[in-house]
């Protein structure tokens, strides 16, 4: 799944796997492997498209082995944004200025874990309806039939609700947006000079407020969320929480094994970024019997050909794979 060609795909292989697992730079990496930092970029930039698919596919194949049998999930769909100091990009990043993308996914949460189902880069000029319909039709063509969908305010548009509005739905609206401050459980119907008529989306809209003491002094803010669900205004605001809480802690993790690099290529960012996912979705399988660090260490202790330079065979994510496999069938 890290299956460079060429003669010096191994030692770049390598190179990627190892910074993640030390949580190191890829530039301070690769001196260790004989290769430098340029042949490890053209490696990545000529042959990244491939190897992310593939990967994608590994982090995928986990969460379904997990999830086997199931048939109804509930999902929940956010994006982290992953900024850089250097020279701006231009036409790549999904910010105006080039200094940053926007990684997407959609996750559900089993027995404890949450588990990676669909990915997608926003790159600039890419709408949020569109980066959720990605999202939804990779978790459709999984095979599973969505149960519940859980966005935060940044996705609370005309056109996202107009699309999720066939599934169950629970979406973080912003305050300012309905203008509502106060207590509120009832009907509304947006309304956007950028839309006709018949294309506002009607919901049920509720409030809610919390009391915030900063430097002694007390202050109400309130919060709203929309939704389809006929429950109790209390149900649904512990369901959203329960449902999309998970994923910020996801998108921690996942940077726990992102490595650093100099490289600004779109390519590059995204394959280190999916490769680090891919760890990820390894840790989350033996998450509650081993931490996070004890994860990166094991590995690390487990697979000692990977930092020796002499003797190397690179099959360390198959081998897990195999590992997870027999560990599910316990």
């Amino acid at each position: 799944m890290l299956n460079f060609k060429g003669k010096k795909g191994e030692e770049v292989a390598r190179t990627l796997i190892s910074a993640c697992l030390w949580n190191d730079s890829v530039e301070s990496k690769s001196r260790a492997y004989g290769v430098s930092p340029q042949t490890v970029r053209n490696y990545v930039e000529e042959q990244g498209v491939e190897v992310i698919e593939k990967l994608l596919e590994s982090a995928r194949k986990i969460s379904l082995k997990v999830l086997k049998g199931v048939k109804e999930i509930d999902v929940s769909i956010d994006w982290t944004t992953k900024t850089w100091y250097g020279r701006p990009v231009g036409g790549l990043g999904s910010s105006e200025e080039g200094n940053s993308w926007n990684y997407a996914t959609a996750t559900t949460k089993f027995n404890g874990k949450v588990l990676l189902l669909a990915f997608v880069t926003q790159v600039k000029g890419m709408t949020k309806e569109e980066i959720v319909k990605a999202l939804v039709e990779q978790v459709v063509a999984m095979g599973f039939k969505i149960r519940l969908i859980t966005l935060d305010a940044g996705f609370y548009t005309i056109d996202v609700l107009n699309f999720v509005s066939q599934f169950k739905y629970i979406v973080a609206v912003p305050v300012g947006d309905v203008k509502v401050y106060e207590e509120f459980d009832g009907d509304y119907t947006t309304n956007s000079k950028r839309h006709r008529r018949d294309e506002q989306v009607k919901f049920r809209l509720l409030v809610y407020s919390k009391e915030k003491v900063r430097r002694k002094k007390k202050s109400v803010v309130y919060f709203a969320r929309a939704t389809n669900l006929d429950l109790s205004k209390r149900e649904v605001l512990d369901l959203y929480n329960k449902v999309r809480g998970p994923i910020e802690t996801s998108y921690r993790n996942i940077k726990a094994f992102l490595p650093f690099t100099s490289s600004t290529k779109f390519v590059f960012r995204t394959l280190i970024f999916v490769l680090a996912l891919v760890l990820y979705s390894l840790y989350i399988i033996f998450k509650g019997e081993v931490g996070r660090e004890e994860f990166r260490l094991l590995l690390i202790l487990l697979f000692p050909d990977l930092f020796n330079p002499e003797n190397f065979t690179f099959n360390v994510i198959e081998t897990l794979i195999y590992t997870i496999d027999l560990f599910l069938r316990r």
